[in-house]
């Protein structure tokens, strides 16, 4: 059989485009291997009448969804492998060896995520130690925060500063701050700590203090820390997709790629900004791309 789509992904935005296909009445397969990058996180926020919802929970309410349209089939399985073998289609090969044959292929693989090089970090992240402000600011407002970024850490601490005026901004010895913003911190009362952190401390994923490499304590209750992103696979430069500015994959508005037959959405092409409802709702255009290109090519072949 040759699928009208297969989709690499089982996050919102692949659950959203499965959704709008299935609607559609197009044959297609949802690809999930069950390690979304949010899966670490207990909430997720900011997306409406679903604000505060468990990641799992999510998920198997959009599966639950997408069950109700029979044209699309669910397989828990990773893609090792994808090629074109004609002109009409490409082979996606598992894991497990299975092969399969689709005709348009959306990536939503979202992204991986690596932490800053501090001791104890992934304790903390996902249940006092977040990425996002507009996804868990609110739930950290005015208590005394951390701000640990690289280079954008000066951005980050001015977008913190609208949930909290408790801030003490961390270079963990990175030095990635020049003088004037330094100083704009400063008189908004904001702390510059340069100094290397040695660890964090605190029970239960619960932050209590970062400690600096000289011992000392400083009290901090959450915070924020921006990580290093990366693709969650290679897919994309294997298949010559180009890249945007802030190194996602290059979308026209309905997720076309560079690529023949290849779609993109999420996470995975928009890199920043990072949201549940923004990357269920780049699902939903690359489907409806999707399903616009076909209806035009089923009938130009008639």
């Amino acid at each position: 059989m040759i699928y009208d789509c297969a989709i690499i992904g089982g996050g919102p935005a692949g659950l959203n485009a499965a959704l709008v296909l299935g609607r559609s009445r197009r044959n297609t397969l949802l690809f999930d291997d069950d390690h979304g990058r949010n899966l670490v996180t207990r909430e997720s926020h900011g997306f409406i009448t679903r604000d505060g919802i468990c990641p799992e929970e999510f998920k198997k309410l959009g599966r639950q969804d997408i069950a109700k349209y029979d044209s699309v089939k669910l397989k828990n399985s990773r893609i090792k492998e994808i090629k074109r073998v004609t002109e009409t289609h490409y082979e996606l090969t598992t894991e497990e060896g299975e092969t399969f044959h689709s005709i348009k292929i959306i990536l939503a693989t979202g992204l991986k995520e690596q932490l800053p090089n501090i001791p104890d970090i992934e304790k903390f992240y996902g249940t006092s130690l977040f990425s996002c402000p507009y996804c868990d600011g609110w739930e950290l407002k005015d208590q005394p925060l951390a701000v640990i970024a690289d280079k954008s850490v000066f951005e980050l601490a001015k977008k913190v500063y609208t949930w909290s005026k408790d801030l003490v901004v961390f270079t963990n010895g990175e030095g990635r701050l020049d003088l004037d913003e330094k100083d704009k911190l400063i008189a908004k009362g904001i702390k510059v700590r340069e100094e290397m952190i040695d660890g964090l401390e605190g029970e239960n994923g619960q932050l209590r203090s970062v400690r600096l490499e000289d011992g000392t304590l400083i009290d901090r209750t959450g915070g924020f820390v921006t990580p290093l992103w990366t693709h969650a696979t290679n897919f994309a430069k294997e298949l010559g997709c180009k890249q945007n500015e802030y190194g996602g994959i290059l979308t026209d508005g309905y997720g076309r790629t560079n690529v023949w037959n290849v779609y993109a959405a999420g996470d995975a092409s928009l890199i920043v900004p990072s949201q549940l409802v923004i990357a269920a709702g780049e699902g939903s255009a690359a489907a409806i791309g999707v399903n616009g290109d076909l209806t035009n090519e089923y009938f130009d072949s008639e």
